[in-house]
């Protein structure tokens, strides 16, 4: 069962490869609004079944509850467009910009999960983890931006699925899991070396618009700089660079949607589902389908609070992968 899993997962990246390098900017949205959503409701599920991989400390889990949902508040304003006040505004205003240090905050304390028990060394803990986070944007905003931007996006589509399967492989010693981990680091150099004409990736202005809706300019950005992509100093989506940046985006969402699905039978989150929590996860499946559909801006604001608690909730099993691959077998 496991090697045909992960020959499976071997098609599955060349396949999620081969369609981001046709049509990066359509598949990033069709994975995102369709892929996505079944993805966070089942993984939290799941995550939820395993006790969140806490054990004793399950119970601070409220922690990125609590910061979720804080950092979810700035996109409904947006949404909202009215006007609130000043008071209101200066406050979103922060919140805009303070919330790359709440993520880093909950990924440090995830960390100090596995490390304390003791209720008066983790709200310490916690203390530490949120200044240690200001310290970090104060003192190294290089880092900050890097690591606030990318860990709720690419280093947890690309980077943790990579560890994750590596990790599995290591343990049922698969040289077939071994070498799919392989492939997946190759592909940013396959990406880099495929010969890109712009031309030939038209963008229609709905397209165009949806994918601004998403807010994921910010990453293509952000990655496009790191990578000294601006033409004459400003930043082109549809340049060479530019397209293979998105390339390399919907094909880490693409394949950490599919590489999740794939493996039913091996994590068992399949076995997690009973018949209501399957009812009850197909509808708001549907309903975040149909807000997408007619709106995808509305679609994206209703469920980035779930988007982000998933990332929030993998944290510690991030952390374990992380321990496990350093530990002897």
């Amino acid at each position: 069962m496991t090697k045909k899993i992960d020959l499976l997962n071997l098609v599955l990246i060349a396949l999620s490869l081969f369609i981001a390098v046709i049509i990066p900017f359509k598949l990033f949205l069709f994975s995102y609004a369709i892929l996505g959503p079944l993805h966070y409701l089942t993984e939290i599920n799941w995550l939820k079944d395993k006790n969140y991989f806490l054990s004793a400390n399950s119970k601070w889990i409220k922690v990125f509850l609590a910061i979720a949902i804080i950092i979810s508040i700035y996109p409904l304003y947006k949404l909202s467009e009215s006007g609130w006040g000043k008071m209101v505004d200066d406050f979103m205003d922060i919140m805009k910009g303070e919330g790359k240090i709440l993520i880093l905050t909950a990924f440090f304390f995830s960390v100090a999960l596995f490390l304390f028990k003791k209720l008066s060394h983790l709200l310490l803990s916690l203390v530490a983890c949120f200044l240690i986070a200001i310290l970090l944007k104060n003192f190294l905003p290089s880092w900050f931006l890097i690591f606030g931007l990318f860990l709720p996006t690419i280093i947890h589509v690309y980077l943790f699925t990579g560890l994750f399967m590596l990790y599995g492989a290591r343990k049922s010693k698969s040289r077939f899991g071994l070498l799919s981990v392989v492939v997946l680091l190759l592909v940013p150099f396959v990406i880099a070396f495929i010969p890109i004409e712009p031309v030939n990736y038209v963008v229609t202005e709905k397209v165009g618009m949806t994918y601004n809706a998403s807010k994921f300019l910010n990453l293509n950005l952000a990655m496009t700089d790191m990578l000294n992509g601006f033409v004459d100093g400003k930043f082109m989506v549809l340049s060479p660079v530019g397209i293979k940046v998105q390339i390399f985006i919907a094909f880490a969402y693409t394949y950490h949607y599919l590489n999740w699905f794939s493996k039913t039978s091996i994590i068992g989150w399949k076995q997690s589902l009973t018949t209501r929590k399957t009812l009850y996860i197909a509808l708001i499946w549907v309903g975040a389908i149909v807000l997408y559909l007619s709106d995808y801006f509305t679609g994206f604001v209703a469920l980035y609070f779930l988007s982000m608690l998933h990332v929030f909730f993998e944290f510690p099993l991030n952390v374990i992968t992380i321990k496990g691959l350093f530990r002897p077998l």
